[in-house]
């Protein structure tokens, strides 16, 4: 697995990919802009030039832009699903010009309506958004839910359903976060808890779906549909609960990152929490990282430069 974290621009779009090589991270998620906002400054090509080339330079292995958190693909609610398409569109222009390999959403909420007619105004969204980018090289990823309130794709087959419904295996896929599986019911912090997990998603969406992964660690107990994260090892599924995905070899080539607490010391514990990853996997670690960086946690809050 490609381990690595999610990153703020506010340095600018190619500093956040080497700041992210500093801590050791092989793979990079941003925000394109922010990500509390329907709609942001547009990224100057000059700024998307540097950032692809820094990519290349520093030899990070995934990117990803992560969708800001007003958007819901499912709204029954016509203005907000128009306003949610839009910055959809948008966004995936956005991670279109920065040329990463995925573009990670949250699917949406049912809120007032029924869960069936939310599952069918997902499938709706992102039938009109291939449409329109019928060239596009992203790969689109729904992510996981944990199950709070009406919360839509906490289950695997909510997920299965819009996947075959779409019918774009090239275009889209899934992202699972480990804290939202572990609040929506799945302990994977055994072998056999890990394998029955593996037999869900074979039986759901399928092993090739899955495109990456956000590594985190929970507050919240098993089952608890609470969206909170702690660093790797401080939770209730602690560490030993990634040793399986971290050594699976069919997620040998997908992402890992990182979405875990910082605070004043900027993001020495992404690069503590990387460390730890590795420590489960067998041989010798990798290099250190080259230096340490003083970004603050605020720094994952998106300002294009």
């Amino acid at each position: 697995m490609y381990l690595g974290a999610h990153l703020g621009i506010a340095d600018g779009l190619d500093e956040a990919v080497r700041q992210a090589r500093a801590i050791g991270a092989e793979s990079l998620q941003i925000f394109s802009k922010s990500p509390q906002s329907w709609a942001g400054p547009a990224i100057p090509p000059d700024a998307a030039d540097r950032f692809r080339a820094a990519v290349r330079a520093e030899n990070v292995r995934a990117t990803a832009v992560h969708h800001g958190y007003l958007l819901n693909l499912a709204s029954p609610k016509r203005d907000g699903l128009e306003r949610s398409r839009r910055a959809f569109r948008d966004e995936i222009q956005r991670a279109e010009l920065l040329g990463v390999d995925a573009l990670v959403f949250h699917p949406g909420a049912s809120l007032d309506g029924t869960v069936e007619a939310g599952l069918a105004t997902i499938v709706e969204s992102l039938r009109r958004a291939l449409e329109e980018f019928p060239d596009g090289r992203v790969r689109l990823l729904l992510e996981n839910a944990a199950g709070q309130g009406t919360t839509l794709c906490s289950t695997f087959e909510q997920l299965a359903g819009i996947l075959d419904a779409v019918a774009a295996p090239a275009r889209v896929g899934v992202l699972l976060d480990t804290c939202h599986l572990f609040a929506a019911g799945f302990d994977f912090r055994t072998p056999e808890g890990y394998g029955a997990l593996l037999d869900r998603i074979d039986g759901t969406v399928g092993g090739s779906a899955v495109r990456g992964f956000h590594l985190n660690d929970a507050k919240a107990p098993l089952g608890s549909h609470l969206d909170r994260h702690e660093n790797i090892g401080r939770g209730e599924i602690g560490a030993e609960g990634f040793r399986s995905f971290v050594n699976d070899p069919r997620w040998a080539e997908l992402p890992g990152f990182l979405e875990t607490p910082l605070d004043d010391h900027g993001y020495a514990r992404y690069a503590a929490d990387l460390v730890t990853l590795r420590g489960l996997i067998p041989g010798p670690s990798p290099a250190a990282p080259k230096r340490r960086t003083k970004r603050s946690p605020s720094a994952r809050a998106s300002t294009v430069k």
